[in-house]
């Protein structure tokens, strides 16, 4: 070093070179300082590797997982090392074929090496007697599965199992196990396990809530537990009936056009408030089809207004469109123009159109019976098929005969229950009729058959015609289920009836046969529009 120029600014010592300011230490740590930056993996202070970006340290990574690795010497982490030494001294397995650390006893693998539990030799099922595994109870699995105490066995590890069961436990898998099927119910008493042992409520009505699904269907399930609590009054019945209603009627008013539409909502919404006004009056109220019926018949007028007249706005209306629009249906022109007046009598109230068309319009038809009726040979071919054809469906045999002698209606065959029927007196209570009806030795004996049909079902439906569906709960039939039983022989329901009671009323006095039959007096009149008394005619 030569001789001292000046002191060093940073640390006074002595600086021999001209044109330093610092002396040889401070010089040498400000030029490392200056090669170091800012490491991306540690954040430390180092000198980065120009191949990689990063500090020496940092730069040595494993092979295998990129984890870090201190020594210099290694390429493979402290886990990846041990991997790899315990791979190499594996052995593939001469009896399996995999890899593994064979065993100097046998010179297999660990898993090869343990003994393994022999089956259970075969014997004989305790209920068919064939040679087969056992599954259970001295049963073989297809024995075991219709065994009709397993849905009893999961109750009972269902009440094992929880902390606090419910005390109306047993008698739900009584009642699922009488009404359903063996692997039914045993999914009945799983799914009811689920419900009880999650966090929510397990009060009767929070069970049928969470377990109805979403959709049309509310599930078996939640119709088993909605039968099961309402008949023993833990809970009061579901809403899907309302839910179906409200979701035709939603389908029926999204398919009326855009501009069209609102006035359509605020007549349902109004008719909808006056059904809830009827029903909590006390009065009859509009049912859940009247309803429908209705919006589908302003579907149709704005769908025809859009497409054929092209008008936007109920405003611009007139007679002259109504007209056309009931020109397309002249059958339903009575029932249709009856909608229409009421809508457009709620259209004028509420400011939507100024001038009601339907004002000046008439359904020129007259009130009298119209419909076709059946001949006598018609008559005597369908008794002679209800009545000595045993391959005809007890239900349409039924239906027709009851509709052919006695004039009962599809409903009344639908809500016919078996405490209806005396089977001492032989008589059986349809519909409103304030007395008894005695049946003829070929009724009865159709009503005996449908009977043992039912009795075939193991059901405890109170009603007497039971389907599949309804088998497993108390409902009766569903009227679409009805519209087609007599289907096979060729003639409606309607049809049977109407030849039966046109026969009655010419025959007879109508008001004997309104009271009779729980009708109007003004009902049975309507079937003497076309009858000529000839005792009335003059003497030519």
């Amino acid at each position: 070093m030569g001789k001292k120029q000046r002191d060093c600014s940073t640390c006074g010592a002595p600086v021999g070179f001209l044109d330093r300011d610092l002396c040889c230490l401070c010089f040498r740590r400000l030029k490392e300082q200056a090669a170091r930056a800012t490491c991306p993996s540690c954040g430390l202070d180092r000198v980065l590797q120009e191949d990689t970006g990063r500090c020496v340290l940092c730069s040595r990574v494993c092979e295998e997982c990129g984890h870090p690795v201190r020594s210099p010497q290694n390429r493979l982490c402290r886990d990846c090392r041990r991997r790899a030494e315990r791979l190499a001294s594996q052995q593939r397995c001469p009896r399996c074929g995999r890899a593994g650390y064979l065993r100097e006893a046998t010179g297999w693998c660990g898993s090869c090496s343990r003994p393994r539990q022999g089956k259970q030799p075969p014997r004989n099922c305790r209920e068919c007697g064939q040679l087969r595994r056992h599954a259970g109870l001295g049963l073989c699995s297809a024995c075991w599965q219709k065994h009709p105490g397993r849905p009893f066995i999961r109750g009972e590890h269902l009440r094992d199992q929880l902390p606090d069961p419910p005390a109306w436990l047993d008698d739900f898998v009584a009642h699922v196990a009488a009404r359903h099927c063996v692997g039914r119910a045993c999914g009945f008493v799983v799914d009811l396990g689920r419900l009880l042992q999650d966090e929510h409520s397990n009060s009767p009505q929070a069970l049928i809530e969470r377990s109805r699904r979403p959709g049309r269907s509310m599930g078996s399930f939640a119709r088993a537990l909605e039968d099961f609590f309402t008949l023993r009054g833990l809970a009061l019945p579901t809403d899907q009936s309302e839910r179906l209603a409200a979701g035709r009627r939603k389908r029926r008013v999204d398919t009326v056009p855009e501009p069209l539409r609102p006035a359509v909502v605020a007549f349902d919404d109004s008719r909808m408030r006056a059904q809830d006004r009827a029903r909590r009056a006390g009065t009859r109220p509009r049912s859940d089809h009247t309803l429908e019926t209705a919006l589908a018949t302003m579907r149709d007028l704005a769908l025809f207004l859009m497409n054929h007249r092209g008008k936007t706005d109920w405003a611009l209306v007139d007679v002259h469109d109504v007209e056309a629009f009931l020109v397309t249906l002249p059958k339903g022109r009575k029932r249709r123009l009856t909608v229409l007046r009421q809508f457009f009598r709620f259209a004028r109230s509420q400011k939507m159109v100024l001038v009601d068309p339907t004002r000046t319009l008439t359904a020129k038809e007259s009130n009298g019976f119209r419909g076709r009726t059946l001949t006598l040979d018609q008559q005597r071919e369908l008794f002679r098929r209800w009545t000595t054809r045993p391959q005809v469906h007890p239900h349409e045999a039924l239906l027709g005969m009851f509709a052919l002698l006695h004039g009962a209606s599809s409903s009344d065959i639908r809500l016919l229950q078996i405490a209806d029927v005396n089977p001492l007196a032989q008589t059986v209570g349809l519909g409103k009729r304030p007395r008894p009806v005695p049946l003829d030795p070929a009724s009865w004996a159709v009503l005996q058959r449908c009977l043992d049909h039912r009795d075939g079902w193991r059901t405890d439906n109170p009603h007497v015609m039971v389907t599949k569906g309804t088998k497993a709960g108390r409902s009766p039939a569903s009227t679409a289920y009805l519209s087609h039983v007599l289907d096979d022989c060729g003639y409606p329901p309607r049809m049977i009836r109407s030849t039966r009671l046109v026969d009655l009323v010419n025959t007879m006095d109508p008001k004997l046969v309104a009271a009779a039959f729980g009708m109007t007096a003004e009902s049975t009149l309507i079937y003497l529009a076309d009858h000529i008394d000839d005792g009335r005619l003059p003497n030519p």
